[in-house]
């Protein structure tokens, strides 16, 4: 229901606001970007089947979005001109960032998404979900994924291209992180085991690390993954 918004240069919290009266309206998913205007903007996906936008600058409410289900999720295109939307409903909607009207619709999936994200070339999208796969769309033709890749536990949790598009990263609840080579038309793919919940997944800027995040009540921690350079189209994450 509340909104904390914290300036990692600022002591304190910066921003709070209150995003819905619904006690059930819990936040699901916060997409962070830099506006093409300038400055930071952000979305948060939630429960009450809404997607709101804000300006971190003037904290200020852009864009709210209405939708018939539960939204779990939302990733904005790098053009800033379609956004996926997921969430409790087997399909998912490609919605035009202006005005929230759908433009496309994906149908696959077979239970409820949890995740989504954009290829930096501004064609392909990956969405997570709950039947343990990860589909692969390209905008130009909807009709069938690309690529579709199943897990080995559970629903994936969470999707990260890395910004020079080489590498796809999945993880699932717990215990496995994949991470998929784009170049090679995703015939390579490499599994990440461990023992933990994973409470998300995120690269560096530069692409060079790959962090996990494992939540435990008593060994709370925080994996990293050096990317290892032994030639070009042997990338991996060690």
């Amino acid at each position: 229901m509340f909104l904390f918004l914290q300036l990692l240069d600022r002591k304190g919290v910066t921003f709070c606001t209150r995003t819905t009266y619904d006690d059930n309206a819990i936040t699901n998913a916060i997409e962070i970007y830099d506006s093409l205007r300038g400055g930071i903007n952000f979305m948060a996906s939630n429960n009450d089947c809404s997607v709101r936008e804000y300006d971190t600058e003037r904290f200020q409410l852009l864009n709210h979005f209405q939708f018939p289900w539960p939204v779990n999720h939302t990733s904005v295109s790098p053009d800033q001109r379609l956004i996926t939307v997921v969430g409790d409903d087997l399909d998912g909607l490609l919605v035009d960032s202006q005005n929230g009207k759908t433009v496309a619709t994906v149908v696959g999936h077979r239970d409820y998404s949890f995740a989504s994200a954009w290829h930096p070339d501004g064609r392909i999208f990956a969405t997570g979900n709950q039947d343990k796969t990860c589909r692969v769309w390209d905008i130009r033709n909807l009709s069938m994924p690309v690529a579709t890749f199943i897990g080995n536990l559970g629903a994936v949790r969470s999707i990260h291209f890395s910004s020079d598009g080489q590498f796809m990263v999945v993880a699932e609840p717990a215990d496995f992180v994949h991470v998929y080579n784009i170049r090679a038309g995703f015939q390579k793919r490499q599994e990440i085991d461990f023992f933990g919940e994973i409470s998300g997944v995120s690269l560096s800027p530069d692409d060079e690390s790959l962090y996990i995040g494992i939540w435990d009540r008593t060994y709370a921690s925080l994996l990293q993954y050096n990317k290892k350079h032994t030639y070009g189209y042997l990338d991996s994450y060690l």
